[in-house]
């Protein structure tokens, strides 16, 4: 018997090193994405999601969910920044 075709390379040392090294940058990229959507739902308002989320003000709505997002993925920057003081 043969195995099923797959269009995916295998998975070697190479393509586990490079998804490593992609979600390494995935995670830092996150915060500052995260803090510039607060910012900007700040300065621009929420539009008609803001209201299903605490009634537009900024406390309650997509403002402090970005914000709380932002601070959740913040480890990828502290362990950065730890890993440079080592």
């Amino acid at each position: 018997m043969t195995a099923p075709a797959s269009a995916a390379p295998p998975a070697g040392h190479d393509g586990v090193a490079a998804a490593r090294h992609l979600a390494k940058w995935l995670g830092l990229a996150a915060t500052p994405t995260f803090a510039i959507m607060a910012l900007l739902t700040a300065a621009l308002g929420g539009g008609p999601a803001d209201m299903l989320c605490g009634g537009g003000s900024w406390q309650g709505g997509m403002v402090a969910m970005y914000l709380l997002m932002s601070a959740f993925h913040s480890a990828a920057w502290l362990r950065l920044i730890a890993g440079r003081r080592a």
